[in-house]
């Protein structure tokens, strides 16, 4: 059963009162009389049977109830804000709104945008960065890009992307006193780590990479940890050592000459993969529709560079 509401003008002047820790200011904020928002304010403690003012030498301190209250009051009327001006927007734009993993957003997604939106200036795109699903079910999201296994219960996925994983580095980490020319070199080099968690058993660590490659190295899993892979490429950029980096988040900056891939026969790939994901209990929405089909595309001419590198 819903539970009862406390009147909204009420909690209203008590949220503005909150803040300005002044009757006087509330309503001047409120364009109502400083004898109104006391009012509100007695009407909600004679309702709940508390106070939520202490009045104070000082002036008008929140009581406890009063104080944990106030965050979600805020929140509350924020999101009733938003959506008042969504409704009160004509309807211009179409939209789309998007949840991606954030290290898929920022490495692989971003860089991309301005030719969706030269493509399709018409669509206005949501983009939630999420490290946890969310449910497609409730319409408060359209699609989604996940990295994994596939199978996802209750949903569309298809295939968008296949991954490998190799070493990059910086430049300037390749020469130096003990330039990077064969896997062993890497025993001079700082070994940087992802720990990002998406529970792929086959994708390799340091230690299985090397050992793949008869190096015995003295420490490999030594060095810095990463649990986020844009972030692990970040370090890799900044030459504080040697990533062993997923492909095509690494691309971006493979393309453009910022990271180099020592070893030409350094990859390897792994059984996890990008997928779009739609829901299964809705239709798509065009726009939804549009944005799915300049991924595809995105990701053909991504296997198309990757195949260049």
């Amino acid at each position: 059963m819903a539970r009862p509401l406390l009147p909204l003008n009420a909690l209203r002047a008590f949220e503005a009162a909150s803040r300005h820790l002044s009757f006087s200011k509330a309503a001047d904020e409120l364009s109502v009389t400083p004898g109104a928002i006391s009012q509100h304010i007695r009407l909600l403690e004679d309702t709940i049977g508390q106070p939520l003012f202490r009045r104070e030498a000082k002036g008008l301190q929140l009581t406890d109830l009063g104080r944990s209250a106030v965050p979600l009051l805020r929140d509350g009327f924020e999101r009733l804000m938003d959506g008042s001006a969504m409704l009160r927007e004509p309807v211009r734009r179409k939209q789309v709104s998007v949840s991606v993993a954030p290290s898929f957003a920022a490495k692989w997604l971003m860089p991309r945008m301005d030719d969706f939106h030269a493509v399709h200036p018409e669509i206005e795109v949501w983009i939630s960065a999420d490290m946890e699903p969310v449910s497609l079910s409730d319409g408060n999201v359209d699609l989604a890009v996940r990295y994994g296994p596939g199978g996802y219960a209750g949903t569309i996925a298809d295939l968008l992307m296949s991954e490998t994983v190799l070493p990059v580095c910086a430049p300037s980490m390749v020469q130096g006193d003990h330039p990077i020319r064969t896997p062993a070199d890497l025993i001079h080099k700082p070994l940087l780590h992802d720990v990002s968690a998406d529970a792929d058993p086959s994708r390799p660590d340091w230690a299985m990479w090397l050992k793949a490659r008869k190096v015995r190295h003295p420490d490999p899993r030594k060095g810095s940890r990463f649990n986020q892979s844009s972030l692990l490429i970040e370090a890799a950029l900044a030459g504080r050592g040697v990533a062993l980096a997923k492909r095509a988040l690494a691309q971006a900056d493979l393309a453009s000459g910022r990271l180099v891939a020592p070893f030409p026969d350094g990859s390897e790939a792994v059984g996890f993969a990008y997928h779009v994901i739609l829901p299964r209990d809705r239709p798509a929405s065009q726009s939804a529709k549009a944005f799915v089909a300049w991924l595809n595309k995105q990701a053909v001419d991504h296997d198309n560079t990757m195949g260049q590198l």
